[in-house]
């Protein structure tokens, strides 16, 4: 019997020449037992050295592009934040950054408490994870937008989160 719920995320390109080339996949685990946080495992290429805004965003549109998937998962209808600030006070889809090397690699893994796999109000399943072009500011930046979106700029990759085998 499996111990955990699994949902995985293919990455392709955004709307732009400059972004075709950044794909990747994102993996999602969640224990079954209640509490228990849920790995993002992060494997994504063809990025520009540095660190990029990660979201969850509330549609799993990609229809038009990157731009149909709507904005941030916010069920609770919070200002944007960091993926270390209190419930209530970010978007469930505040992920905050991950960085790509000089290769414009990255292979990481990130842990949050918020989201979930399992039915409810933070679940993930059949919305879109996107890649931003420059940093996510955390909502500490002091832009017109950095309470709306962190001010991380253009979406240059996005996916449907989707239900994967169980592991």
């Amino acid at each position: 019997m499996s111990t955990s719920l699994s949902a995985v995320c293919i990455l392709k390109h955004g709307p732009t020449d400059a972004d075709k080339g950044v794909n990747g996949v994102v993996r999602f685990t969640e224990g079954k037992a209640d509490g228990s946080p849920v790995k993002v495992h992060i494997n994504i290429t063809g990025l520009a050295p540095g660190q990029h805004g990660f979201h969850i965003h509330a549609l799993g549109d990609i229809t038009k592009g990157c731009m149909s998937a709507g904005g941030h998962f916010n069920p609770d209808a919070s200002t944007h934040g960091g993926p270390k600030d209190a419930p209530g006070s970010r978007h469930a889809g505040d992920l905050g950054n991950v960085e790509a090397n000089a290769e414009g690699v990255v292979d990481c893994v990130l842990e949050d408490s918020l989201i979930t796999l399992k039915p409810g109000k933070y679940n993930i399943l059949a919305r879109s994870v996107i890649v931003h072009e420059g940093v996510d500011d955390l909502g500490q930046g002091g832009f017109p937008d950095s309470k709306t979106t962190g001010h991380a700029g253009a979406r240059v990759a996005c996916g449907v989160i989707g239900l994967a085998e169980d592991v």
